[in-house]
């Protein structure tokens, strides 16, 4: 396991993907009576696969997830280049709808937001981010002079640029003033230090106290990094925001699930219905193929692809 974990931080996979492999490959090797890996074979993984989906009722794409965890360990970890890796297949996954919230529903539901909360789902809604990208937003990274946000490294490890909403400037520069503060702080007592990606720390070994690298959603309080053991002050739980939108969802009466990704949704169908053409939302969003920004055009506040029902007539 521990030539797993090294294996992941050099291939620079992130936090979330490095526990959710271990997870994975310790389930694997468990659920064949702790055999070594080497003394396996497909029909191994395919049994391991299809208890996942037959007992477990896991999703498809919990299923993939098991399964590149699992061709990870051997391709990777074991070196094992076998015949049958190629053979696996993967579970299909189902083409669904995007919830979206009418222009209505997420006004109503940001007003039953308040504090830094409300703040991040604003600019959730405001940006088309997705949630980790906007927990893991750097002060360097908001630029008011030109109203635009950097996201770094995004899915796929690729940075793109997106709109920063003029209505929010003024409730971020006071957060990044606290951040500031909060940082001055933390730097009188010997702290200040936050994470850095790759080898930055190394590179620019000031880097991790400056004020640009601080994460303008902030932890309140520092806590040691589970990758070297050192104490840093990370971002904000991403779990909370999860919960606020919850609450909100119930105090504005919405009946639609509502994530953090509903928001992303939200704005992406909420351009397109202002006008704004699919390549600029395909740049915006960040999405590497137009088809999959194509989706949005099928759920417009138009009915289902624009159709006059014949009820209607």
């Amino acid at each position: 396991m521990e030539d797993v974990v090294r294996k992941l931080r050099v291939g620079h996979y992130s936090i979330r993907t490095e526990r959710a492999y271990v997870g994975w490959i310790r389930r694997f090797i468990i659920a064949n009576g702790k055999r070594h890996p080497r003394e396996l074979g497909v029909a191994q993984v395919e049994t391991f696969l299809t208890r996942l989906a037959v007992e477990g009722k896991v999703a498809a794409s919990t299923q993939n997830q098991a399964l590149s965890a699992v061709l990870f360990l051997y391709r990777e970890v074991l070196g094992m280049k076998l015949p049958w890796m190629d053979d696996v297949v993967r579970a299909k996954r189902p083409q669904r709808v995007p919830t979206v919230l009418s222009q209505t529903e997420a006004r109503a539901l940001l007003a039953h937001m308040d504090g830094r909360l409300a703040l991040l789902a604003r600019l959730l809604y405001g940006t088309g981010m997705r949630l980790m990208e906007g927990v893991r937003l750097r002060v360097k990274d908001v630029d008011f002079a030109r109203n635009e946000i950097t996201v770094r490294e995004g899915k796929g490890g690729k940075d793109r640029r997106t709109v920063l909403p003029g209505s929010l400037v003024p409730a971020l520069q006071a957060e990044v003033e606290r951040v500031h503060v909060l940082h001055r702080d933390d730097l009188a007592r010997g702290m200040g230090e936050v994470w850095l990606p790759h080898a930055l720390s190394r590179k620019y070994p000031s880097a991790a106290r400056d004020l640009g690298w601080q994460y303008v959603f902030p932890a309140r309080t520092i806590s040691r990094d589970p990758r070297d053991g050192r104490w840093r002050r990370h971002h904000l739980d991403e779990a909370m925001l999860s919960r606020a939108l919850k609450r909100a969802q119930g105090g504005a009466g919405i009946t639609k699930s509502v994530t953090a990704h509903v928001l992303r949704h939200s704005f992406a169908t909420h351009l397109i219905e202002s006008g704004y053409d699919i390549r600029t939302v395909q740049e915006l969003l960040g999405h590497k193929d137009v088809a999959t920004t194509q989706i949005y055009t099928h759920v417009l506040n138009r009915g289902a692809g624009a159709v006059l029902s014949p009820l209607d007539r």
